[in-house]
């Protein structure tokens, strides 16, 4: 067991992509945790996801040993909408790495970062990275970082993960600056659950932080939120890879495996305690996090809905920020309806479970989360536009504002500003950082920046912009129900929320539009029309394939043609009245297409 003296916990946090997998890649290197002939680049990124996109997507632990020394790594993502992974990462150390580019500066999820760190009473090492690019302005930034943390310029490191400079002093820094783990090795065993994955041979794997106490393997232990209990048959250690030892103490970082069977028996943030001798207390443990965007996950194979339903408990074991539960459409027959914390997440979890377990899925338009308050003053929590009670029961709809903070370069203030604007935006102030960076400050509605605003942000700031944001409440506004109708029967899928007036129409017509490209001619006219209650805003239609009746008519009376194809009208009218429209898949997830 290791003297927690020894031991320092740390995390590296920054915006996206500045460069903390390659810093952790760096240091696992340098200090002989892996070989050269082990190395790649983001070594801790092992999902394949997260390598494509060059993102982090899960928080990562990993064991460096350095002069006498053990620290333990918890790598965090640097994407808004994995900051939930952040601070569980946060719940587990003593002190974080703050990694800002040389090039870029600080940016708005770097605030966030420091900010979270900071309630967590947290040391805070300030690094600069990235001073090897020819762009790179260290100075500058060093200059910005003592003044937003109000450190001594000696305090600030200058490193490149690239060439290896400065590696020495980070490593320096971990051991002399971050605090040695506070735990009492004779207390009665607090482990806090900071992740858990699941493996088809071992069942559920919970990672941990041993707080105080001591676990060893075959020692009986508990879950105290769940009550659930099991022995420890495997205990282990990321050295990058598991490695397996007898016993875990104060301050380690590691993982458990007790044959849990089922997924719901772990919940990431509870407490491990021993049977024999259980803590009085559980520990802390994260706050719930309440999803923001919802949408529905459809099997396209009908008979993978069991499938998809284990895949999703295995993935919230995985994951524990998105929500899901059954959901019965007429158009797409059984599903879930699945909330998340934003786009990419939806996208990140839709793609995973295409991968991982080999499933084909249809998605349906990501929506917000409504309050509806009916006549009698009760507020329904909407998460399914399909379900918004028809109008005479509805005295007002509200909304999810958020307050957006954008750091984005001066020359972009302007085009930025009209954004806003167009996506209902309230302009509440603008500070410039220096002469070339401004802080657009915003309250605007959750739901105009849930499709491509983030992506517009980066054209337009030609990739130096960036986007924080914090839910602020639900505010009253002029909303109504936007319906597709294919022959007269409304797609339940395809319904959404819209503003009242000129937007509900621009958006009416351009879903017709699409939906005319996408489904095929039928035997019958398909008429495609966009409603708001009983309103039609929108229409479009696909003319039948037609078959030439009159072919075989060589010359002779003309009535004889017109009574073929007065035959050939009637029956189309007819198969009309009982004909099924095709609808396509992508027909389902064009509203994501359509640019707002």
């Amino acid at each position: 067991m290791i003297d927690a003296q020894k031991i320092r916990n740390f995390s590296i946090i920054a915006h996206i992509d500045h460069g903390k997998s390659t810093l952790a890649d760096r240091l696992l290197l340098h200090t002989g945790s892996i070989s050269q002939r082990e190395f790649r680049d983001q070594i801790l990124d092992d999902m394949d996801l997260e390598r494509e996109r060059g993102i982090t997507i899960k928080a990562r632990t990993v064991r460096i040993e350095y002069k006498g020394y053990v620290l333990n790594l918890i790598d965090t993502p640097g994407h808004i909408d994995f900051t939930y992974e952040v601070s569980k990462s946060l719940a587990a150390c003593e002190g974080v790495l703050l990694l800002v580019d040389a090039s870029q500066g600080m940016q708005a999820q770097t605030v966030t970062n420091v900010y979270l760190a900071m309630e967590r009473d947290l040391k805070i090492i300030p690094v600069v990275s990235k001073i090897d690019l020819p762009t790179s302005e260290p100075e500058k930034v060093k200059l910005e970082l003592t003044e937003f943390l109000g450190v001594d310029e000696s305090e600030v490191i200058f490193c490149s993960a690239k060439t290896g400079e400065g590696t020495d002093k980070i490593l320096e820094a971990i051991i002399d600056q971050i605090p040695a783990p506070v735990g009492d090795i004779h207390a009665p065993l607090k482990a806090l659950v900071i992740d858990s994955v699941f493996d088809s041979y071992q069942g559920v794997i919970a990672y941990i932080r041993i707080m105080d106490g001591i676990i060893r393997t075959q020692d009986a232990f508990m879950f105290m939120q769940t009550g659930c209990r099991f022995n420890a048959e495997v205990l282990g250690i990321f050295d990058p890879k598991p490695v397996k030892v007898s016993e875990l103490g104060v301050g380690e970082v590691g993982y458990l495996a007790g044959t849990i069977k089922e997924v719901k028996d772990v919940k990431i943030g509870d407490t491990v305690t021993l049977q024999a001798r259980p803590a009085a207390e559980p520990l802390e443990g994260y706050q719930d996090i309440q999803p923001m965007v919802f949408c529905g996950l459809y099997p396209i194979q009908a008979v993978d809905f069991t499938l998809l339903r284990d895949a999703l408990g295995k993935l919230r074991l995985n994951d524990s920020s998105f929500t899901y539960e059954p959901e019965t459409s007429q158009s797409l027959g059984f599903g879930f309806r699945c909330g998340f914390l934003g786009l990419l997440h939806m996208d990140v979890a839709k793609e995973r479970l295409e991968r991982e377990f080999n499933l084909e899925l249809l998605i349906t338009a990501p929506n917000v989360v409504y309050h509806v308050v009916n006549q009698k003053g009760e507020v329904l929590v909407l998460e399914n536009p399909s379900k918004l009670p028809p109008p005479n029961e509805i005295d007002h709809i509200e909304e999810p504002y958020i307050r957006a903070h954008l750091m984005v370069p001066a020359t972009a203030v302007g085009g930025i500003m009209q954004l806003c604007q167009d996506k209902r935006g309230i302009y509440k102030s603008t500070e410039y950082l220096d002469t070339k960076r401004a802080v657009l400050t915003y309250e605007m509605p959750f739901a105009e920046i849930v499709m491509d605003f983030y992506d517009r942000i980066k054209s337009m700031t030609a990739g130096y912009g960036s986007l924080n944001y914090e839910l602020i409440g639900h505010r009253p506004s002029d909303l109504v129900k936007l319906d597709i109708l294919i022959n007269g029967n409304p797609v339940d899928a395809l319904s959404s929320i819209v503003e009242r007036g000129e937007r509900a129409y621009h958006r009416g017509k351009a879903l017709a539009e699409k939906m005319k490209e996408e489904i095929h001619k039928q035997m019958f006219e398909v008429v495609i029309q966009a409603a708001v209650g009983s309103k039609i805003i929108a229409r479009e239609s696909v003319s039948a394939m037609r078959k030439n009746v009159t072919e075989k008519c060589y010359g002779g009376d003309i009535s004889r043609k017109r009574k073929l194809l007065e035959k050939q009208k009637e029956g189309k009218k007819r198969m009309k009245k009982i004909g099924v429209v095709d609808i396509p898949q992508e027909a389902f997830i064009s509203i994501l297409r359509i640019d707002n």
